[in-house]
């Protein structure tokens, strides 16, 4: 029986949700039959890897210290098979501007932005509203505000003595339309695999940290009602931008549709090396749609895990 440690928790803003995905992974190894240890990633994670002699090692951490490939060459070190992408892979997609330094290089569209210091962005329009602020290395959208038209200055939280999420902020323009994702499986140098193509539709109008998490917090539409055109296309940007990063395992790329005033414009807005696995989580349920459940999407995972990744 293999013997696959499962990280959860950390350090991030995300921790909450990391326990939610983590469990929910453990569950679905120990009904296949694994060998199954839970460990909260701390300071003392690789004493704690060690003590538990893994075979494989199931990533489910989010967010800072877990996505950003600090992890990653932990795990290197310690010679320990890991799931999901590598050291590089995780650094550059948890970085904003670097991620989409490598898009543009690839060739695939992405939103006007600039980077500036938080204090900087929160005393003057760096471009003109609407746009939005998000921290240069979060996901989860921890910290992300939208700057209307109208509004007289950003918000006054970026620099408030509370904020925990870098010095950096990306002030990136504001694109209207519709929210999809679409999930990816594979690596370049074995099969790559979109799955499908969700519309989000949250409660708020805005896919915040609840609506992504909390139950009722949007709808999925699945497969989005967009046409075949875009739907393809869509499908096609998520392969070539888990390729660009060169990514492993299984990766969720957020889009905006620009459908409004006849327009029909696709932009790549950010790639998710460690989508959230909770029971609101997009890419379970795009594996459901392919005919892939739960338990052996956790199961293909883990089978895909090694090092050098």
């Amino acid at each position: 029986m293999k013997r696959v440690a499962v990280l959860l928790g950390g350090r991030s803003a995300e921790r909450n949700v990391s326990l939610v995905s983590g469990r929910a992974c453990a569950q679905a190894l120990r009904d296949e039959g694994f060998d199954v240890v839970e460990i909260d990633a701390a300071t003392d994670l690789a004493r704690r890897l060690s003590d538990a002699k893994p075979d494989a090692v199931l990533n489910a951490l989010h967010g800072r210290w877990g996505e950003d490939g600090c992890v990653q060459g932990l795990l290197e070190l310690l010679q320990l098979p890991y799931t999901h992408s590598g050291v590089l892979a995780s650094a550059l997609a948890m970085h904003k501007e670097q991620a989409k330094a490598a898009f543009r290089a690839a060739g695939l569209p992405v939103a006007r932005s600039v980077v500036a210091d938080r204090h900087r962005a929160a005393t003057e329009h760096l471009i003109g509203p609407p746009y939005v602020i998000k921290p240069i290395s979060e996901g989860s959208s921890v910290g992300v505000f939208i700057i209307r038209e109208g509004d007289n200055r950003p918000p006054a939280a970026l620099i408030s003595a509370d904020w925990q999420l870098g010095q950096e902020v990306m002030v990136e323009e504001y694109i209207p339309g519709r929210e999809l994702t679409v999930a990816v499986m594979g690596s370049r140098d074995k099969s790559l695999r979109a799955m499908a193509v969700t519309e989000i539709l949250p409660a708020t109008g805005f896919y915040d940290y609840d609506a992504k998490y909390a139950p009722g917090g949007s709808r999925h539409i699945i497969p989005a009602d967009v046409p075949d055109v875009v739907m393809h296309e869509a499908m096609a940007m998520a392969e070539r931008a888990h390729a660009a990063l060169d990514c492993r395992g299984v990766t969720r790329t957020d889009f905006r549709y620009d459908d409004t005033a006849g327009k029909n414009r696709l932009v790549v807005l950010e790639l998710n090396t460690q989508p959230g696995m909770t029971p609101t989580s997009l890419v379970p349920e795009q594996a459901q749609f392919i005919g892939m459940n739960f338990r052996t999407l956790v199961r293909w995972m883990v089978e895909d895990a090694s090092c050098g990744r």
